[in-house]
């Protein structure tokens, strides 16, 4: 039941991101085709974080502690930017142009997710 909390957190982050991005667009009509793209494509932002974030974070290291961690918006831009051509492999409606908008693309969906995390119980919790 996390993983699908966490999935519709991604997505409604995903949806808060194309809104205030403009270089981030969600070009669909339905609504029903807006939800769907949006949790597919946070079905593939999760493997893409999943899978190469800690390949990156080893390798390097070495920048992160060199930037002081500012490295890591701009890896989570390229991150972002790579789930925009993948989802364009898949033919779904979401578009990044850029990697300035990517940027901010993956800092508005870093902030958006905490957020509604923190606000929903994820189960451990027994108070």
């Amino acid at each position: 039941m996390g993983i699908i909390i966490r999935l519709v957190i991604t997505a409604v982050s995903l949806w808060i991101a194309t809104l205030v991005v403009g270089g981030i667009r969600l070009d669909t009509d339905s609504v029903p085709a807006k939800i769907g793209t949006l949790l597919a494509v946070a079905i593939i932002f999760g493997i893409v974080n999943a899978v190469l974030r800690p390949i990156i974070k080893t390798i390097g290291c070495g920048l992160y502690v060199l930037t002081l961690g500012l490295i890591s918006l701009v890896i989570n831009g390229l991150l972002f930017l790579l789930t925009g051509w993948i989802a364009g492999q898949f033919d779904l409606a979401f578009e990044v142009d850029g990697f300035v908008a990517a940027v901010l693309g993956a800092l508005i969906v870093g902030i958006v997710s905490w957020v509604l995390n923190m606000l929903v119980p994820d189960g451990g919790d027994n108070d």
